[in-house]
């Protein structure tokens, strides 16, 4: 178990080939920050299995400590399992991200999973803005969150998921993904999503749903009512038309959520408009301005 692969079943030869042991990935990455002296720091460290943080940075002073998670084997298969749990003191600030895309490949018969679980405690500020997740044609990927924020705690996230690999001009004709967010402020639940699609769905090709788009993002903010001038400004903000001329988006404000929305057929797209907002909104919520992960430039 100490490098987090698992093996089930009795040796290969006493089975079918089409019943052969299944051998799966299961990593856990466990971070505790806390602060001192104006300065966010990684207190505290567990991993078992390929989920790491590669290093901390602090590229716009010590308030802020920066992170980078990496999955070293690349791409996650039917039966791995990553989880990652984070944890924030009183007035930490913490940005993490990854490297590059994560890749979800074919299933064959288990679900591939990914759970997260945030806790922040007051006046904390957490960013989880990772890279794309690319799900291969076949994936069976369920992705989990859920954060727990004391009273004057602040979160903000993004997730975009690409259904099939563009580049390949593969697409997402099998498989099935379960996403959930769940947040919760002081105990009470704020916001709640769940979403099941698989390819046959109608969901898929409806113009309600994603009308025959490859991509499908999200930007959440939990961070109290957000300003009337910086909603409007959010508002005005359009994504790359030259790279995704059939994108949908759009923003919406509740009373404790901002919840931005892509659609359409590129994550890069995606990511660069999520990207502007960002520049928008976190002089609001984190009251300072947006600086741009190293790995962002790599």
């Amino acid at each position: 178990m100490d490098d987090g692969f698992i093996e089930t079943g009795e040796p290969a030869l006493n089975y079918p080939l089409n019943q052969m042991p299944v051998k799966r990935w299961e990593a856990r990455l466990d971070l505790d920050f806390n602060v001192s002296k104006g300065r966010s720091y990684l207190a505290k460290k567990l991993h078992v299995g390929p989920l790491f943080l590669q290093k901390t940075l602090h590229p716009e002073g010590e308030a802020v400590c920066h992170g980078v998670i990496i999955h070293p084997p690349g791409g996650v298969a039917g039966g791995d399992e990553l989880t990652l749990n984070v944890t924030l003191a009183k007035n930490t600030k913490v940005l993490l991200t990854t490297p590059g895309a994560g890749k979800w490949y074919k299933a064959n018969g288990p679900l591939a999973q990914q759970h997260l679980q945030f806790d922040l405690q007051d006046n904390a500020c957490f960013e989880w803005l990772p890279q794309e997740n690319i799900l291969f044609d076949g994936a069976k990927v369920k992705l989990s969150s859920t954060v727990n924020l004391a009273p004057t705690a602040k979160y903000a996230a993004w997730e975009i998921v690409c259904l099939g690999r563009q580049a390949q001009q593969e697409q997402w004709l099998t498989g099935l993904m379960q996403q959930m967010v769940m947040i919760r402020r002081a105990g009470k639940l704020i916001w709640n999503e769940r979403t099941f699609l698989k390819p046959t769905q109608r969901a898929v090709k409806s113009m309600i749903g994603l009308n025959g788009n490859a991509v499908t993002a999200s930007f959440v903010i939990a961070a109290g009512s957000v300003p009337a001038e910086v909603l409007d400004a959010c508002k005005a903000i359009k994504p790359v038309f030259d790279l995704d001329k059939t994108a949908r988006y759009g923003v919406t404000a509740l009373p404790e959520i901002l919840a931005a929305r892509y659609v359409g057929q590129s994550s890069q797209s995606a990511k660069v408009y999520f990207e502007m907002l960002w520049q928008l909104l976190r002089p609001w919520y984190a009251e300072r301005e947006a600086v741009r992960p190293r790995i962002w430039n790599t």
